[in-house]
């Protein structure tokens, strides 16, 4: 039961994700062609391999993280707080930073993670770009071996399907549905390549993932019939 999880035991969280490289011809020639065999099914013949580029963020394999941002629940007495930060820049460092803060605060057995769709996207990247820079996976990211109940992940769009595993439902619809002040007021997923590579305005991504964890925390705050927060409620630190 949602009831009688802890909500300060949970860490929410979002990614932000771009290609790679800004354009297609910066790739070698061996990964121009990995590229297109990765892409075909998904383009088909609509789109050239160089074409489809720009979608290439949502695979850990030719994207990167450019931000992760976290929020958590504080309670003292009567008084909540839904605390949030990021981590941005280098995706090494922010990698790594985010561990930390895993490794610190969130590592024991009691903590879960949270995330919108988290467990098809957030969550598999994040291990495979550390597989990828050479760091070791985090417990709570390492699933090797683990049962599916051992599994420390929440994932607001599983819950929202209540078993029904063809529903996909967005944030933004799912915010809609609920009564939650929407987060998609500035950009949506498909213009962070866009606004990283050619406005060079990665504080406005910050913003907009922040919000989008933000979101998160009120969908599953209205899962388990809790009030949602107030806007003095949600501090950024």
């Amino acid at each position: 039961m949602l009831d009688r999880i802890n909500l300060e035991h949970i860490l929410f969280l979002d990614i932000e994700t771009v290609p790679e490289s800004e354009h297609f011809n910066e790739l070698d020639d061996e990964k121009k062609e990995l590229w297109g065999h990765k892409s075909k099914y998904q383009r088909k013949d609509e789109f050239t391999a160089e074409e489809f580029y720009e979608r290439a963020g949502i695979w850990a394999e030719f994207g990167k993280i450019i931000c992760i941002s976290v929020g958590y629940f504080n309670f003292k007495g009567d008084i909540r707080t839904f605390r949030t930060t990021s981590f941005h820049g280098e995706e090494s460092k922010l990698l790594k930073e985010f561990k930390n803060l895993m490794i610190t605060h969130f590592s024991s057995a009691k903590h879960l993670m949270c995330g919108h769709n988290a467990k098809e996207f957030d969550f598999p990247y994040i291990a495979r770009r550390m597989i990828i820079h050479g760091i070791e996976l985090p417990y709570k990211l390492n699933l090797f071996g683990k049962k599916p109940w051992e599994i420390p992940h929440l994932d607001t769009m599983e819950l929202w399907k209540f078993g029904d595993y063809k529903h996909f439902t967005s944030l933004k619809l799912l915010a809609n549905i609920l009564g939650i002040s929407s987060p998609k007021d500035d950009i949506d997923g498909s213009q962070v390549r866009q606004v990283y590579y050619e406005e060079k305005n990665l504080d406005r991504i910050i913003t907009y993932c922040e919000k989008d964890v933000i979101t998160t925390a009120q969908v599953f705050l209205r899962l388990r019939n809790d009030e949602l927060l107030d806007t003095s409620e949600i501090k950024s630190v």
